[in-house]
This record gives C-alpha cells, sequence and structure tokens, in this order.
C-alpha cells in the first residue's frame, strides 16, 4: 500500500506516530507523511528547518512533506495561529498536490482540526481513510483553555463530528474513548481500541553512564517523571506531598525530565517552599535516553489533573516505563488507575489527592528491594503479553487493507 499519513507532528520532533511509520515502511509499504515544520516543544522552528529550507526530507524510508506554519511560541495566540496555520497550508495541499495514495491514516493527537486535511485529501483523491484518536475533542479543549461557551465549543463540535462522519475507520488509545465517541453517533462497528505501544529502545538496563551522570545513586528515594510538564499534568501536587514527606522524615527525589509550558511555574513553586533539595529538574530529552534515567530511578510517576476526559486518558509514558520494566506510582484518575492495579506494578491515588499520593509513596518506600525488582519484572511481562508491538502493527496493517480492499470491490 501507499500510506499517506497526516500528523500535525512529526520527526525531527519525538512523537511515537514516527514509529509507527518505520514500521509500516519495513512491511514494505509506502509512506508519504503530511506534518508541520517541526517547532515543538519549544515553539520556534528546529535549526535548519524553515519556510524555504528542508520542506522535504526522508526519514528512515518515510517521505516527509513540512507544511508551513506560524511557530506556535509561548502563549495562547501563538498556539491558536499555529493551529490554524497548518489547516490552511492542510487546504492548499489537500486540494492542488500531486500526491497519491491508497489510503489515508490520521494521526490524532491535538488539535483535532489537523485531522481535516486528512479528510479534504481523502476526498478528493476518493480513498478510504482511518483515524487514531489519542486526545478527545471537544473535551480536551475545553479542559485544558477553559473555554466553555456554547459559541465556542458547538462549532467544535460539529467539526469533530463532521471529522468522524468522512472517516471509514476510528481507532481509539483508550477504551473509555469508544464510549465517548459513539454518544456522538459513531457507530460501534466503525470503531476499535488500539493501544499505544513503547518503541524497542524502552527495555530494562542496568545503570549505565548517562544514569550515573544525571542522576547519580542518592541515598533519597528517587521518583521520575518524564515527558511534557504542562497545565494537564498538574504536577504542583509534589508541592504539598514533599512537605508531608518532609514532616515524616522521609527522603525522596523527585526528577521531572522535560519542558512545557508550567515548568517556570513549578520550579518557582519549588523555591518558594524551600524544596530546591527535593526536586531535580533536568531538560527534555532525547526518547533514546529515557531508558537510561529510569534505570537510575527506583519508580516511575503518572500525574494528571483532575477531569473526565483525563480519566479516560492512557498517557504514552504508560506504556514506557512498563516496557523498562520500573515499578508506577500514579496519581490520576480512572483507566490509567486501572492499568497499573491490573498490572499489580505499583500504588495509585486519585487526580489532585496529595494525601493519597503521599501514602502511596509512603507504601512503596517500604518494600524491599527483591519487591521492588519482582513489581519491574511484571511490567515487563504486562508490557509484552498487552502492549506488543508486533501484534499492534498486525493489527493496524489488517485495518489499512481493509479498508482498501474494500474501496478496490467497490
Amino acid at each position: 500500500m501507499h500510506i499517506l499519513v497526516e500528523s500535525q507532528f512529526f520527526y525531527p520532533e519525538q512523537m511515537r506516530i514516527n514509529d509507527i511509520c518505520v514500521a509500516l515502511v519495513q512491511r514494505g509499504h509506502s509512506v508519504t507523511v503530511v506534518t508541520s515544520i517541526p517547532n515543538y516543544p519549544k515553539g520556534k522552528f528546529f535549526t535548519g528547518y524553515g519556510f524555504f529550507h528542508k520542506r522535504r526530507e526522508t526519514y528512515q524510508g518515510v517521505s516527509i512533506i513540512h507544511l508551513p506554519v506560524i511557530p506556535r511560541g509561548k502563549g495562547f495566540i501563538g498556539l491558536s495561529l499555529n493551529y490554524l496555520s497548518f489547516v490552511v497550508s492542510g487546504w492548499f495541499f489537500a486540494h492542488f498536490t500531486q500526491e497519491k495514495a491508497d489510503v489515508v491514516f490520521m494521526n490524532m493527537s491535538s488539535p483535532m482540526t489537523q485531522s481535516l486535511v486528512g479528510v479534504w485529501f481523502a476526498k478528493r483523491r476518493k480513498i478510504p481513510s482511518a483515524i487514531y484518536i489519542l486526545d478527545l475533542w471537544p473535551e480536551s479543549f475545553e479542559v485544558i483553555t477553559g473555554i466553555s461557551f456554547p459559541v465556542v465549543i458547538n462549532p467544535i463540535g460539529r467539526m469533530v463530528d463532521s471529522i468522524y462522519r468522512r472517516t471509514d475507520k476510528v481507532l481509539t488509545s483508550s477504551r473509555s474513548f469508544i464510549e465517548t465517541i459513539t454518544q456522538r453517533g459513531v457507530p460501534t462497528e466503525k470503531l476499535l481500541f488500539w493501544p499505544q505501544y513503547a518503541e524497542e529502545f524502552y527495555q530494562p538496563i542496568e545503570r549505565d553512564s548517562l544514569g550515573q551522570a544525571l542522576l547519580a545513586p542518592h541515598l533519597r528515594l528517587t521518583l521520575t517523571f518524564t515527558g511534557n510538564i504542562g497545565l494537564a499534568q498538574g504536577l504542583d501536587i509534589l508541592i504539598p506531598v514533599s512537605l508531608l514527606l518532609q514532616e515524616q522524615g522521609i527522603p525522596v527525589r523527585f526528577v521531572l525530565i522535560g519542558d512545557g509550558s508550567d515548568k517556570e511555574r513549578l520550579v518557582a513553586l519549588v523555591s518558594k517552599n524551600k524544596l530546591e533539595d527535593w526536586f531535580v529538574f533536568i531538560e527534555r530529552q532525547p526518547a533514546q535516553h529515557i531508558p537510561e534515567l529510569l534505570s537510575a530511578s527506583d519508580a516511575a510517576l503518572v500525574i494528571l489533573k483532575k477531569s473526565p476526559i483525563f480519566s479516560k486518558t492512557i498517557p504514552a509514558k504508560v506504556q514506557s516505563y512498563l516496557a523498562c520494566g520500573i515499578p508506577i506510582l500514579v496519581s490520576a484518575d480512572g483507566e490509567v488507575q486501572q492499568v497499573v492495579s491490573e498490572a499489580n506494578v505499583g500504588f495509585v491515588s486519585d487526580a489532585e489527592d496529595a494525601q493519597g499520593l503521599f501514602k502511596a509513596i509512603v507504601s512503596f518506600s517500604k518494600l524491599s528491594s527483591e519487591e521492588r525488582l519482582e513489581m519491574g519484572k511484571q511490567a515487563r511481562l504486562y508490557s509484552d503479553t498487552m502492549f506488543s508491538k508486533e501484534i499492534l502493527i498486525d493489527q493496524l496493517e489488517n485495518v489499512l487493507h481493509s479498508l482498501v480492499k474494500d474501496t478496490t470491490h467497490v
């Protein structure tokens, strides 16, 4: 098949869709990705890229087309212009490009507006399309922006319904998404639960030089969070948790690896509460380095703010942690709690419950090294069983094949 993948974020940005596309190429398919000029998460174009530089390139056999966009910057206005500019550039691409394909696969992390590009291309070429839902819209938009006015939300809802209606198959990264999407009138037979998997480099490893350099052995319990540090993560819960641990004389070191819109505020809160000894902030690292850093940690953290939408989400870091064979401590509601509890690989607490997370950390601190090691082994086993890359790519390949086959017969 010739698969056109539409994703606003792609290589050199660190996204799991990168690995999915490479896997499809390795299976003999031609893959063309339509994306934007890379600018996530820093908000400015990556070095070497621009309106007149490196607009086309190849990554491990994947052909990439970078559409011109306004860099996202750091504020809401810049982010909005970034999203809008991708849709505008995508409209011109979809209606005038000479590119052809057998099927379109849309990778829908926020914003959902990006999926219009894939819908337009599929309609023009009269080919089938599938969409992979990683964020629910308009629910995610409401939570992140705080905007709930009907005059704004209703048009977004109509756009979402239109995208679902004009797409042949809807894949979801969470089982909980299926119920919400069917409530929008999407037939159940059109939906398929297709969880994320972790790339092969996520695996248990011995503590190595990088882990030693950035996270030297420490008497404190080392708990590590990786990924975006934004408002949705609600990492400020770690401030009251640290104070509770301090009162009880339980020494912990919270390691936060990544960048994001809420990082500066969080650093300021740490300083204001004189908790510098309790926190280590490390700049965003290449995904391939995360297993090395986790190898120097006692457990990994999954934290989300309280929200009905977040309770239906399984953050991608969960699969990464499981594949690295590390215990997990959760401060989030819903499906992510279910996964960690079912796998028996850590302790869970409700979102925004500082006392609950404190108790989870205390419970983990009382485990012996043998018990922690067994939790790690169980995590890797659960990853291999429930989130196998080979099985999941088989499923995706079959879905796309069936769409192309049905269209050919018609």
